[in-house]
């Protein structure tokens, strides 16, 4: 049997493939790649210096979690992996197989290996195996008897046990971005021998519909090449009232909404208000609830805004109220406001970090009480006590500061908050300096 031309990695003999199923066949699965350098927008992994091509090249190829969005290729490189290393290929999915099937996979997988026959197991979605059947993965793995690669959309550290992560590498496969796209859009043309009818606005304008996912945006491709031949182009306007934009990922419950909230924070923190609201709109456009928003504006109002503007946490509990009163979709631009005003105001995180301080001495020096003079002394015992004997009434001394010690017995006087000399701070910090230099005079 005549061997292939070289690929990049290498010269590689034939190995059978499976006939092809009777019947037509989605565009998608016509153009599936045949080797690994055809696989398209992952040259970190399948490139010449990718970390796939170095374990092929090694003849180390060990279990691995692929981890990235749907439509950019963990199947298919399961399977050229298989193919490439000699191994047979199994696939089971997560959503449809429970414990028999595992077992049976396990069971052919010893009997191939005796044999002389090594197994790939191919499992997608195994996040969606719960622990337990995770665990059953991990004797098998650690013995040889299958090579396991997972696939998964949601991020391993949180949806996969740490014992099967210590026995596989993670390999992160991106979104493809505009030229794989691109490239995508080529090879289907050439395969049906005939362009898309689309202007080269147009044309730009569907990579962005797939949204980064190229089985989506070879479904739209297919049914652009169903259109009669001879009509005009479409422009990015017809395109758009004939195909629907594939929705963007965003999911309430998991790795993405923490992601893009994650975004908005660090944008309003790092004072740019035109990311903020790009994600703010993000977060909106995929669902989110605008209370949760607004929840997350007011605690970063104390926690980066903090004194450096007061009126921070006001207007973002306003924001919050007027869109209580508005109700969706009117009541988002009062959040927006909120955003931008965040954005923009000057950042001081002192009251967060002083408060942190004070929790960590208070938990330190347990139960010490106050100091006598600043008690109460509602009964005549605690009169004869020395509760409030010798209280300072702040009003009635000089510059309406009595300076006194207001810190327990047995405890140094601390300083938790330290304020910066932004916004409306710098007039706070200017305060307290001057009573600290009252304190001193007093004390001397």
């Amino acid at each position: 049997m005549a061997a292939r031309p070289p690929d990049l990695f290498g010269t590689q003999e034939d190995t059978p493939r499976p006939e092809a199923p009777p019947g037509p066949r989605p565009l998608a699965d016509r153009l599936r790649p045949k080797v690994l350098a055809e696989v398209v927008g992952q040259d970190h992994l399948v490139g010449p210096d990718g970390t796939l091509t170095g374990m092929l090249g090694r003849g180390s190829l060990s279990s691995i979690i692929l981890w990235g969005p749907p439509g950019v290729g963990k199947t298919t490189i399961a399977r050229l992996l298989a193919q490439r290393a000699g191994l047979s290929f199994v696939a089971l999915s997560a959503v449809f197989s429970g414990v028999a099937d595992l077992k049976r996979a396990f069971d052919e997988a010893r009997a191939r290996r005796s044999n002389g026959r090594g197994t790939l197991l191919f499992v997608d979605e195994i996040h969606r195996f719960n622990r337990a059947q995770q665990d059953g993965f991990l004797p098998v793995v650690e013995d040889g008897t299958v090579t396991l690669v997972g696939a998964t959309t949601e991020n391993p550290s949180f949806a996969l046990n740490g014992a099967l992560l210590s026995r596989c590498q993670v390999l992160v496969l991106k979104r493809l971005d505009e030229a794989a796209l691109m490239l995508l859009m080529d090879r289907a043309e050439a395969e049906e021998d005939r362009a898309l009818p689309l202007t080269p606005e147009a044309r730009a304008s569907l990579a962005a519909m797939a949204d980064g996912d190229g089985r989506y945006l070879l479904n739209m491709v297919e049914q652009l090449l169903a259109l009669p031949p001879g009509g005009d182009a479409l422009d990015p306007g017809a395109l758009a009232t004939l195909l629907a934009k594939r929705a963007a990922l965003y999911d309430k419950d998991r790795e993405e909404h923490y992601n893009l909230i994650s975004a908005l924070h660090k944008s309003m923190r790092g004072s740019d208000p035109d990311a903020a609201l790009y994600w703010f709109a993000r977060m909106l456009t995929g669902g989110e609830d605008p209370r949760y928003i607004a929840r997350r504006l007011l605690r970063f109002a104390s926690e980066d805004v903090g004194m450096a503007d007061p009126r921070a946490i006001q207007i973002a509990m306003a924001g919050w109220e007027a869109y209580e009163r508005l109700g969706s979709p009117e009541g988002e631009l009062s959040l927006a406001q909120v955003v931008v005003h965040l954005a923009t105001a000057p950042k001081s995180n002192a009251l967060y970090t002083g408060f942190k301080d004070a929790l960590r001495a208070a938990k330190e020096t347990g139960s010490l009480m106050p100091p006598a003079n600043i008690l109460n002394a509602p009964t005549k015992l605690m009169k004869e006590l020395g509760y409030g004997e010798g209280y300072e009434y702040d009003h009635d001394a000089e510059d309406g500061f009595s300076g006194a010690d207001y810190w327990p017995q047995g405890m140094k006087p601390a300083r938790f908050y330290h304020p910066t000399e932004r916004g409306a701070e710098a007039a706070v910090a200017a305060r307290m300096a001057e009573w600290q230099r009252l304190r001193a005079r007093k004390r001397r």
